[in-house]
């Protein structure tokens, strides 16, 4: 499942490499978020001209297409980052020290080989859809008004490349973990108990009201 997580930040080098990449990985989910609130103005847009002139927005669903790239990748790496995505935790929650950061580097490290491989395939299908010599240098283009299509395609190796540099810097810090026997490893989701995620919880409302 999907809980709380803290991430812990010092001097070392391993840390500021995390911070950096951070900023860029909330620019991508900046990114992402700007995507849905354009689609929602999309659908204002064709709904409303549906509905008061008689003419939708042409190639609303071309748009559409264009946009599910951003919203689906380019916030998966700084979800993995704060250990957001939805995961089992029956039995990695019981484990304890060395033997938890090492059931930690086996599921990242597997999930590292998945998305090397994701890149690999994925900017293999954007090559086939690029060509300078073509209009628009694509090959390929939307069904409606025509959008080339390679822009949309080029997006998943650019997000599932920073989720594989997360990767790597959650595969350091989790190894570094298991040698030293650290209790409290830097750059890494580290699962907060029941009180801790009160607490947090308790913190991000704290002035709502």
């Amino acid at each position: 499942m999907a809980g709380h997580h803290s991430v812990l930040e010092d001097d070392s080098l391993l840390s500021r490499l995390d911070r950096r990449l951070l900023g860029l990985e909330r620019v991508l989910a900046l990114l992402s978020g700007l995507a849905v609130f354009s689609l929602m103005l999309l659908a204002v847009r064709s709904v409303g001209g549906r509905v008061t002139l008689n003419a939708p927005l042409p190639g609303y669903v071309d748009w559409i297409e264009q946009a599910m790239p951003l919203i689906a990748f380019m916030g998966i790496a700084y979800v993995q980052r704060d250990g957001g995505h939805i995961r089992m935790d029956i039995l990695i929650g019981r484990l304890r020290g060395r033997a938890l950061w090492l059931a930690e580097l086996v599921s990242v490290l597997l999930m590292l080989a998945l998305m090397v491989a994701m890149v690999w395939g994925s900017w293999a299908h954007f090559l086939r859809s690029f060509d300078f010599a073509a209009p628009l240098w694509s090959r390929d283009s939307t069904i409606d008004i025509g959008l080339p299509i390679w822009p949309a395609k080029l997006l998943a190796p650019i997000a599932f490349s920073v989720l594989c540099l997360r990767l790597l810097l959650q595969a350091w810090g989790y190894g570094r973990a298991f040698v030293t026997g650290a209790t409290a490893p830097v750059a890494v989701p580290l699962i907060q108990d029941a009180a801790a995620q009160a607490a947090a919880e308790a913190e991000q409302l704290e002035g709502q009201d």
